[in-house]
């Protein structure tokens, strides 16, 4: 109801406007606000020139009538004018700085429309992107990474085009055309309120007929932005599949339909921003038609209505522009609520408070790690993954886990890690318990060896050195880490050594070479705390055991977790901790574990 009440502006778009306000920085409220100011100055420019071509049109046609008006005599006597036909220079020079005035003007309020909404829509994609990246692990877990890519790439690009932008038009067109209004309503108030109504009509109507239409393609804009995305990441993620399975075809199929039900969208939505105006101008040349015959036919004849037939004529053709201008940007915003609610979603993810805290000191750590009866679960409807664990961790001890695909071992680590709290139960460090506020405090300690290592399409070092601006890494550090992770000797014998590029997601190093990277990037952290989730799987045995030795001859004092495929893997750890479904089946030396496996086999 009340959106037919209020075609302009329905009610979930008012809804979803106040929450783009209150993402929008105060800096660029304070900038809104100077524009609204231009606004109101290009709508009185507007009037100026509108009013000026009456008296320099009247000067063309009948100089003697504008010469002996009362109105002109202080111009007369400024300029010390003599005869009716002196009168044309002041008023052509008049109406032409009006006219150049108002165009510079809108220009001036163009440029700022434009950089502004860029300037916003760059902070919404930055803050999009930050909270994003401060979210909880379990939160990037359970969303698609595709959605994401796609409100930072293209959805933070279409809130620019399809709302901030049409939102600025739509506002300086209202007061535009409320401005030329008045101004035609002084100047012929029958006239003025006859076009304004025929105007009302059609773009009403239109509004009326097309806004579900339009409300339906924003979500198809919307889903379809996400699925090209997420057809792309798949298909060049996984690209060697792709390529061994011949599944071209199925993912350029996929691509094109999706690709095919956007761009129909977001024609139809053109279209529908373009119908009225072929109408509207129709009439209009209609009303002009109408009123010059009429005008005519008075007593006073045509000279005399000349000036109110240009006067008129100039303001359709600021009005008529405007209008379609102003209901074209409406459509375009009303096609972007799809788009628009689904980053707001994004927009609206909380920040931790540590996010604009300067960095923690670590949190003290001497004595030892302690799962405290720690269970966790993905979410409420789940089922349990951890149950009851309880395991004491030494500081300075190298503790194995092992156990069947799905026993819990690379959730224990996380949760030793801090990325995911227990469900219930403590993670304690010495004796103060881990939590929100001082998680960060705890990671600073730890670096982490997963199984499968990302490697950004850098150099060697930068690689090593993974998150460190290139002007700030450490070489020697760099050259140390890689030595102690047995792959020093395989780098510098390449030519540009550790300055090698590696390719998009490392393509250009073989598995083993990319898990030795990635375990010396964890040793270049120089932490006391060293986890490894099977992070030799692709190594051979022999450069295996080289790094296991390696491992065992740094500082006594760096704790190291590790998850192993291969239980021999594991022979230079103090403990072996061995989980079956979530629970710690047992806790022994390695020599005691492979005992009584040989006994069970």
């Amino acid at each position: 109801m009340n959106q037919a009440r209020n075609p302009t502006l329905p009610k979930p778009s008012k809804a979803l406007l106040m929450r783009l306000w209150f993402h929008i920085e105060v800096k660029r409220r304070m900038q809104l606000a100077a524009l609204f100011v231009l606004m109101c100055a290009v709508s009185f420019a507007e009037i100026i020139s509108i009013g000026a071509v009456l008296p320099f049109l009247g000067a063309l046609t009948t100089p003697e009538r504008v010469f002996g008006h009362p109105i002109a005599q202080p111009l007369i006597n400024l300029f010390d004018l003599r005869e009716p036909t002196q009168i044309l220079f002041p008023l052509t020079t008049i109406f032409a700085s009006a006219a150049l005035f108002s165009g510079a003007l809108r220009l001036a309020l163009h440029w700022g429309q434009t950089r502004l909404s860029y300037a916003i829509g760059a902070d919404f994609g930055s803050s999009i992107y930050r909270r994003t990246l401060y979210q909880p692990y379990v939160v990037h877990l359970n969303r698609n990474s595709s959605e994401v890519i796609s409100a930072i790439s293209t959805k933070a690009d279409t809130i620019v085009y399809t709302i901030l932008l049409p939102l600025l038009v739509v506002l300086s067109s209202c007061m535009m055309l409320l401005t030329i209004f008045v101004a035609l309503l002084l100047l012929e108030p029958t006239v003025a309120l006859a076009a304004i109504l025929g105007f009302g009509i059609i773009y009403g109507f239109t509004i009326l007929v097309t806004k579900s239409r339009l409300s339906i393609y924003s979500r198809v804009i919307s889903q379809e932005q996400t699925s090209i995305v997420k057809t792309l990441q798949e298909a060049l993620g996984g690209i060697r599949d792709v390529l061994i399975d011949g599944t071209q075809a199925i993912y350029c199929r996929i691509y094109r339909n999706a690709d095919q039900r956007l761009r129909r969208a977001q024609s139809s939505v053109v279209m529908i921003g373009g119908t009225p105006r072929y109408a509207v101008e129709a009439l209009g040349m209609v009303v002009i038609a109408v009123l010059a015959y009429v005008l005519a036919s008075r007593p006073q004849g045509l000279g005399s209505a000349v000036p109110v037939l240009g006067a008129l004529a100039l303001g359709a053709q600021r009005m008529l522009p405007v209008l379609q201008q102003g209901y074209s940007s409406w459509s375009t915003l009303r096609s972007g609520e799809g788009t628009l609610e689904d980053a707001l979603s994004l927009l609206d993810q909380p920040l931790p408070d540590y996010a604009d805290a300067p960095p923690v000191p670590p949190l003290l750590f001497q004595k030892q790690i302690v799962l405290e009866r720690v269970s966790f679960k993905y979410g409420p409807d789940l089922p349990w993954v951890l149950h009851d664990v309880c395991l004491t961790i030494p500081k300075g001890s190298k503790v194995g886990f092992i156990g069947t695909t799905g026993g819990g071992k690379s959730t224990v680590l996380d949760v030793v890690m801090g990325l995911l709290k227990p469900t219930a139960g403590n993670l304690r460090i010495d004796d103060q318990r881990v939590t929100e506020k001082n998680g960060r405090a705890w990671q600073a300690h730890i670096a982490h060896v997963p199984q499968s290592i990302f490697l950004a399409d850098a150099s060697i070092a930068e690689n090593i050195a993974f998150g460190v601006p290139k002007n700030q890494i450490d070489f020697a550090r760099v050259r140390e880490a890689a030595q102690k992770a047995q792959i020093s000797v395989t780098i510098e014998s390449w030519a540009d050594q550790y300055n090698t590029l590696v390719g998009e997601r490392g393509m250009r190093l073989s598995g083993g070479q990319r898990q030795r990277i990635g375990i010396a990037r964890a040793l270049y952290k120089n932490v006391d705390v060293l986890i490894l989730d099977e992070a030799t799987s692709a190594l051979d045995g022999d450069t295996e055991r080289a790094v296991m030795e390696a491992l065992g001859e740094i500082d006594q004092e760096i704790t190291v977790l590790m998850v192993a495929h291969r239980l021999t893997t594991l022979r230079d750890c103090s403990h072996v901790v061995e989980l079956v479904n979530g629970r710690v089946h047992r806790v022994g030396a390695y020599a005691e574990i492979v005992e009584l496996q040989a006994k069970q086999s």
